[in-house]
C-alpha cells in the first residue's frame, strides 16, 4: 500500500508554522515513515514545478501556512488547492489572516511608502518602490503584485479543515496528522481543535471569580503577576474566555495572558467584537466618564482585539470602506 501524500508551503508569515513541525521533534521520523513528502520547499529542494507537473488531486493533504498577500501566494493557493484532495490551513495566518492581516488597517500604497521610504534604518536616496515590472536594457524583470489587502486562505480557496494556533501547538499538528492517517477526520470545515473556551482548561480557572469587575486594565509589565490568580481578575487583558482551547494553557502557564491565537469557538462570528464585548461587560464602573478612562487605557485596540483575526471579521468591511490612499488607519 502506497504511503500518503503531503505537503507543506510557507505563505505570508514568520515561519513558526515550520518550525511547529520541526518541534515534532522525534516524532517527527515516525511521520516521515508513514508518508511521502511530495512538496516542503521550506525543507528541501521543491520546485513550483514539481506541484504543476502533478495530476489533479495527487497530494492526499497540504499543510499551507500564512495568509495570502501578494500574486505569486495566491496563484500558489489556487496550484495547490488543485492538486490535492485535501487542504488544510495551518497556523493562525491561512485561519484568520493572522499578524500580516493587522496590514489591513492601511492602504497597500502607504505599507511601500512606509517600508521603503519612511523606515529609520532605510537608505533609499532615489526614492525607489519596488513595482511590478522594471525595465532594464537585459529585459523586463518582474516581482510579484503586492495586493491591497492581506487575505485568510479560505478567502482565495475552498479549505477542508483548519489547524489554528500562532503557531499550532504541536500536540494539534500530531492529532491532525494521525487523524489523516487513520481516515478519522471530522467533516469538512471543521477545526481541529477543542470547541471549548481556555478557561475551561487553565490552571487558574478556580481563581476566576464568579462575577469580574475591573476598575483597571493592565499591562503585563505593570504589575507583578501572581503565578496562581486568575489573569483577568488582576486586571490584565487575557483573551482566554472568548478564544478556542487545545494549547494546554501555553501562556499562561507561563504567567502571561492569552493573546487569542487560537481563534474563536464555532460559536462566535467575530473573535475581536466579542472580545471587545466581554471586556465592556466587566468594567466596574457606571460613570461614562470613568469608562471613557478606562477604554482609554487600553493600548492599541486594534492589535488587541483583531490581533489574528482581521481579515475574517466585520470590522475589516468598514476598514475596506473607510480605507483612503493617505495611509491613514481605516477605522
Amino acid at each position: 500500500m502506497s504511503k500518503p501524500k503531503v505537503g507543506f508551503n510557507w505563505l505570508a508569515s514568520c515561519g513558526g508554522c515550520e518550525e511547529a513541525v520541526v518541534d515534532l521533534e522525534e516524532a517527527i521520523l515516525d511521520v516521515v515513515e508513514a508518508v511521502d513528502i511530495v512538496f516542503w520547499p521550506c525543507a528541501m529542494d521543491f520546485k513550483k514545478d514539481d506541484v504543476r507537473s502533478m495530476a489533479d488531486g495527487e497530494m492526499d493533504v497540504c499543510f499551507v501556512n500564512g495568509a495570502i498577500r501578494t500574486s505569486e501566494e495566491e496563484e500558489m493557493s489556487r496550484l495547490l488547492r488543485k492538486k490535492t484532495k485535501i487542504l488544510i490551513a495551518f497556523g493562525s495566518c491561512s485561519h484568520m489572516g493572522g499578524i500580516p492581516g493587522l496590514g489591513n488597517f492601511y492602504s497597500s500604497e502607504s505599507i511601500l511608502k512606509s517600508s521603503f521610504l519612511e523606515s529609520p534604518s532605510t537608505v533609499n536616496a532615489e526614492g525607489v518602490i519596488p513595482k511590478t515590472e522594471t525595465k532594464r536594457s537585459e529585459g523586463i524583470l518582474t516581482l510579484p503584485a503586492f495586493q491591497e489587502t492581506a487575505k485568510s486562505l479560505d478567502q482565495v480557496v475552498e479549505v477542508d479543515y483548519y489547524v489554528p494556533g500562532c503557531p499550532p501547538p504541536v500536540k494539534l499538528l500530531k492529532d491532525a496528522v494521525q487523524a489523516v492517517l487513520e481516515n478519522k477526520l471530522p467533516p469538512k470545515g471543521a477545526v481541529l481543535a477543542p470547541d471549548v473556551a481556555q478557561c475551561t482548561d487553565c490552571p487558574r480557572q478556580d481563581t476566576k471569580p464568579e462575577k469580574l469587575e475591573i476598575k483597571e486594565f493592565k499591562r503585563p509589565f505593570e504589575i507583578e503577576i501572581d503565578p496562581k490568580k486568575c489573569l483577568l481578575a488582576q486586571g490584565l487583558m487575557c483573551l482566554g474566555p472568548v478564544t478556542r482551547s487545545g494549547c494546554d494553557s501555553a501562556c499562561m502557564k507561563a504567567n502571561m495572558p492569552c493573546t487569542g491565537c487560537l481563534g474563536p469557538t464555532s460559536r462566535v462570528k467575530d473573535f475581536g467584537a466579542k472580545a471587545m464585548a466581554g471586556f465592556a461587560s466587566i468594567i466596574d464602573s457606571t460613570d461614562e466618564e470613568e469608562i471613557d478612562r478606562l477604554l482609554d487605557s487600553i493600548v492599541d485596540p486594534e492589535g488587541t482585539f483583531y490581533r489574528y483575526s482581521l481579515p475574517k471579521s466585520y470590522m475589516h468591511a468598514i476598514c475596506t470602506t473607510m480605507r483612503n490612499g493617505s495611509g491613514k488607519k481605516g477605522a
